[in-house]
């Protein structure tokens, strides 16, 4: 469900600002005042910086808790082509 809010641009230097509102900070979980912004043909869209593979480490430790961390292919991973390279 979309939330509509309008504010104002308030001048910083050169440059113009959005105040956004405590509360949608913390709902879209922007703390440290990193973000993304897009822009479109006629928006600009605010969301919080995406990091790369953040919460995969929490991902990896519940497949492990869970038994599903081990190969699906037991056969390995070499090939018979394997034998003409030099390591």
């Amino acid at each position: 469900m979309a939330t509509i809010l309008q504010t104002s641009l308030v001048k910083i230097g050169n440059s113009r600002g959005v105040r956004i509102p405590k509360s949608s900070l913390q709902q879209l979980g922007i703390i440290d005042g990193k973000i993304e912004m897009e822009l479109t043909d006629n928006e600009l869209i605010i969301r919080p910086l995406r990091v790369a593979r953040q919460g995969w480490d929490v991902q990896f430790q519940k497949m492990a808790n869970n038994g599903d961390d081990t190969l699906l292919d037991e056969s390995g991973l070499t090939t018979e082509w394997d034998s003409e390279w030099q390591w």
